[in-house]
């Protein structure tokens, strides 16, 4: 298999008999490494000290009397909070259990990079094996934000940090006009539509998250996202699903859904709640699943056996931030000890 996202680090872990990932101190190495992290010019010799005694050994314990020797006691702070974020790390038996005790916990004081860091990282993990491109261009949505453009019945995701970098240095060409529609500045490089699912291509330039993805109805990139979040829920929630994308939801007996982002959120729960949602409100949800359980043992009484719908929506500057938290909290399971 052509390896890709190799920038997550994901290489820098071991794996259980699961393929969940542990993270080793090469991967805290590459944390380090980032520029957040690496002392500025300024910074004095105890915060280049402690850097280098992190890097030699990423998991030392660094007591109060050591930050606090840092002359800038913002930096005393920032290294506070990566530290904090390490051990809840390291206290958990693998990332994909970090990761949903972080989100199950309190996340004030953890940086957002981190926590997309970290998303990503166990997104690659449950993408391990995918050979289809459009399912692994679908799965970087769970991890970073999208820009949304409509045209021509093309339903366009393309990575927001690369729109807005493109725009700040020349021409789109026809995608970047696209984006202008969508209320993008059009000075960029052109971005390429995804339109091949030999993982190959995709792989090489995986790391730059340059190909825009389209999801409009029947095309690969519809059915590709519902791919992409079964894997995810199947190896970071040990869920067995089956998500089948869908145009409307039609259910009289419509009994449970999950929002995806939190303008996805708002307009199912007023539509549910039987409000009135204007028609440019409702032209936001760009996407709909319905996603059922393989194994109902663990579904709550009053939802098993019945579909739960999944939406996912662009924002009014046609943003689109997926949460893939949301299926943590969203899905109707039962808490483990009531399940056993």
């Amino acid at each position: 298999m052509t390896d890709f996202w190799i920038a997550s680090g994901h290489h820098l872990c071991d794996r259980d008999a699961d393929g969940r990932l542990l993270p080793t101190p090469d991967l805290w190495r590459a944390f380090l490494a980032r520029p957040e992290l690496l002392p500025p010019e300024e910074a004095c010799e105890a915060e280049r000290a402690l850097h280098a005694a992190l890097l030699r050994d990423p998991l030392r314990p660094v007591g109060e009397a050591e930050l606090a020797a840092l002359a800038d006691p913002d930096a005393a702070e920032n290294w506070q909070v990566f530290l904090q974020f390490r051990d809840r790390v390291m206290a958990q038996p693998t990332l994909e259990a970090a990761w949903i005790a972080l989100y199950r916990g309190e996340l004030r004081g953890v940086p957002p990079l981190f926590l997309q860091m970290l998303t990503q990282l166990v997104t690659r993990a449950a993408l391990e094996g995918v050979e289809d491109a459009y399912v692994l261009r679908a799965g970087e949505c769970l991890f970073r934000p999208q820009r949304a453009a409509i045209h021509q019945g093309a339903l366009l995701l393309a990575d927001e940090e690369v729109v807005e970098a493109a725009a700040r240095e020349g021409d789109f060409g026809t995608l970047g006009r696209l984006m202008e529609e969508a209320g993008t500045p059009t000075r960029a490089v052109e971005l390429d539509v995804l339109a091949d699912p030999d993982p190959a291509a995709y792989a090489a330039r995986s790391d730059a998250h340059d190909y825009a993805l389209d999801i409009a109805e029947n095309r690969p990139g519809q059915h590709a996202l519902a791919r992409a979040l079964e894997h995810f829920i199947r190896h970071v929630m040990g869920e067995r699903v089956a998500i089948r994308p869908a145009a409307v939801i039609e259910d009289q007996n419509w009994s449970w859904h999950v929002g995806l982002d939190t303008e996805a959120t708002a307009i199912a729960n007023d539509l549910w709640h039987g409000r009135e949602v204007a028609q440019a409100r409702l032209a936001r949800i760009l996407w709909l699943g319905v996603l059922e359980f393989e194994e109902q043992s663990r579904v709550l009484p009053r939802a098993a056996g019945k579909p739960v719908y999944l939406a996912l929506a662009m924002d009014n500057a046609q943003r689109l931030r997926l949460k893939p938290q949301n299926l943590l909290a969203g899905l109707p399971l039962l808490a483990v000890e009531e399940a056993s």
